[in-house]
């Protein structure tokens, strides 16, 4: 991935040295996007080189600058950090204190009467506070993108975008709650004392199988919607792009076989979401092989899973079981899925790899033998990003103060997701609508909440369904 960075740098500009300064950065893989003088004497002149540069290339490029004579480099800013200065989100009053009489209202003495009234009605916390929009965001660092367990510190700036982009997308108050533990009764215990002051709790980049026990505890004992979006988020999207390749290749869910190679937190859900949606031949397979009914497994999920799946009993590697099936979905490793692989798929196959950074087959390599091909990344066609589904799903969830988001809600979210692209765009290189697309967010919205109330799990029902 490309990033900016602005490079400070002093030289003798009687010496031709620009010149030098401009041969290493191109060297190196750079693009000089700017150039402006900041500074210039009679022998020596200071500038901002701004450079367009892939991420991995920033410590190469500077180091190349520093090691020329008769140059000075003063500062590096990368745009990407500059972003983070000081954090990516604040708090902001809906209304300015200007008077004494302003504060009696919002604070004391009148917001007494409010505290009171709540008390008396419990249910009216969500007219007269945040509640009603609020969402937290809560991890335990221990899952974090591909970088694994760094700690609660460290992922606070990924729980700062995601509160960012609940605002930005659905108008939905998200603020992030980064858990110094990572047992899981505390967790657990934590975020039910944090419950009073939320709408929802959407639990990010916590380990498997943890992720697991922690957000099925919670649905049993709190009220309010729990999303773990690692698990869901991904299912969603990915089905939505599952129902329009299908639609491309003329095949039905009912009559489809499917692989799955990961079977952690992503993809038990998947397996949920595509049982729920009619498909019947689904065969999981992890780092044991595909898994069997008839075989023992110390992780319970794995059990439940190979219960509900592989009804032919196969056994062996990828490519032992791959044979003949009409969907690959990935959510492994790197790797994992050969050309041989693919050309012993179903005819018209439909290839889902989403391991990230690196996806389990190379796109440039699979794509001569797929049909219809998805990733995770935003570098390719198809990205499936869990962007498409968050968002829309508690801004529903919220708005019919749903108690929970059960799997017919996600499912339907998968479906309006799929809609948003019409039958005059789909094609193989577009079978999921863009992270940017507006139509998204009021179609997951509207989906969700005719799904919470057909299902009574709405205590609210939206003026607009009276």
């Amino acid at each position: 991935m490309n990033t900016s960075i602005v490079m400070r740098v002093e030289f003798n500009k009687q010496k031709g040295l620009f010149a030098e300064i401009a041969g290493e950065i191109g060297q190196v893989g750079g693009d000089i996007v700017a150039m402006d003088v900041i500074r210039a004497g009679k022998e020596t002149t200071i500038r901002d080189i701004t450079v367009s540069i892939h991420e991995a290339s920033v410590l190469q490029i500077t180091e190349a600058v520093k090691g020329l004579q008769g140059v000075k480099l003063i500062n590096v800013s990368d745009s990407t950090f500059l972003a983070h200065l000081g954090g990516k989100i604040e708090i902001q009053p809906k209304m300015p204190v200007k008077n004494r009489d302003d504060l009696s209202k919002v604070y004391t003495p009148g917001v007494a009467r409010v505290c009171m009234a709540i008390r008396d009605n419990p249910s009216s916390v969500y007219a007269l506070t945040i509640k009603r929009n609020t969402v937290a965001v809560v991890t335990d660092g221990t899952a974090v993108l591909g970088l694994g367990d760094i700690g609660p510190e460290a992922a606070l700036p990924v729980m700062e975008g995601k509160a960012m982009l609940f605002k930005q997308m659905a108008g939905v108050d998200a603020f992030p709650i980064c858990l110094a533990t990572q047992d899981t009764e505390e967790i657990i215990r934590t975020v039910k004392l944090l419950a009073p002051g939320f709408g929802g709790i959407n639990l990010e980049d916590i380990s498997s199988p943890r992720c697991f026990e922690i957000e099925k505890r919670l649905k049993q004992e709190m009220d309010i919607p729990v999303f773990h979006d690692d698990q869901h988020g991904t299912a969603v999207v990915l089905m939505a792009g599952l129902f329009n390749a299908l639609k491309i290749v003329g095949k039905l869910t009912s009559d489809i076989r499917v692989v799955v190679t990961g079977i952690g937190a992503a993809g038990v859900s998947i397996v949920k979401m595509l049982l729920v949606a009619g498909v019947t031949d689904i065969i999981a397979v992890d780092r044991e092989g595909a898994l069997c009914r008839t075989q023992t497994y110390g992780n319970p999920m794995w059990t439940w899973v190979a219960q509900q799946t592989n009804p032919d009993l196969r056994e062996g590697a990828l490519s032992d079981v791959i044979g003949g099936a009409d969907v690959f979905i990935g959510v492994s490793r790197k790797g994992v899925l050969k050309v041989e692989d693919i050309r012993h798929m179903a005819e018209e196959p439909i290839v889902f790899a989403m391991a990230n950074p690196e996806p389990e087959i190379d796109p440039e390599l699979a794509e001569p033998y797929v049909r219809v091909l998805a990733t995770g990344r935003s570098d390719y066609p198809n990205q499936i990003n869990n962007v498409l589904c968050f968002p829309g799903i508690f801004r529903g969830a919220l708005d019919c103060r749903a108690r929970t988001i059960n799997e017919e809600m996600k499912l339907a979210a998968a479906y309006a997701i799929a809609s948003v692209v019409g039958d005059d765009e789909r094609n193989e290189q577009y079978i999921i609508p863009s992270v940017f697309n507006d139509k998204v967010v009021p179609a997951v919205r509207k989906a969700v909440v005719e799904a919470a109330i057909a299902t009574s799990v709405a205590r609210r029902i939206p003026p607009e369904y009276r």
